[in-house]
C-alpha cells in the first residue's frame, strides 16, 4: 500500500503541476500570459511560429499531466513531459548550465527523470490504466 500511494502522490503533484503549466501557456490561467502572449515570448527567443510552438507545448503539458495524474498511458504521458521537459533544456536552459539558481537545466532533468522513472516502473495501484 505505501509504494502506491507514493507512486499516486508523485503522479498529483507532477502531472497537475504539467497541466497547471499547460493551462498558462493557452488559456493563460494561474498567472500565465496565454497563446498570444506565450507565442511572442516564443518568436523572440526564435521559436516560430511562437503561437503554434505555444499551443503544442501547452498541449503537451496538459495532456501529458493528465494523463500522468491519472496513471493512464504512462508512456505516452512521460513522452509528453519528457519531449517538453527536451525542448526547454535546449531552447531555454541549456546555455545557462545545469543549476536552477542561474535558470539552469536542474528542474527540467528531475522532472525528465521522475517521467522515465514512473513511465518504468508503472503508475500503480491507483491508477486508471
Amino acid at each position: 500500500m505505501s509504494i502506491a500511494l507514493g507512486l499516486l502522490i508523485i503522479r498529483l503533484v507532477v502531472g497537475l503541476t504539467f497541466m497547471g503549466h499547460g493551462a498558462q501557456k493557452l488559456f493563460g490561467w494561474f498567472g500565465g500570459y496565454g497563446l498570444k502572449g506565450t507565442g511572442g515570448w516564443m518568436d523572440s527567443i526564435g521559436l516560430k511560429p511562437g503561437v503554434a510552438m505555444a499551443l503544442a507545448a501547452g498541449l503537451a503539458e496538459l495532456i501529458g499531466g493528465l494523463l500522468f495524474a491519472l496513471g493512464f498511458w504512462m508512456p505516452i504521458a512521460a513522452a509528453l513531459i519528457v519531449l517538453t521537459m527536451l525542448g526547454a533544456i535546449v531552447s531555454v536552459h541549456r546555455k545557462n548550465g545545469y543549476w536552477i539558481t542561474a535558470n539552469g537545466m536542474e528542474y527540467n532533468v528531475v522532472l525528465i527523470a521522475v517521467a522515465i522513472g514512473l513511465a518504468l516502473v508503472g503508475a500503480g495501484e491507483y491508477a486508471i490504466g
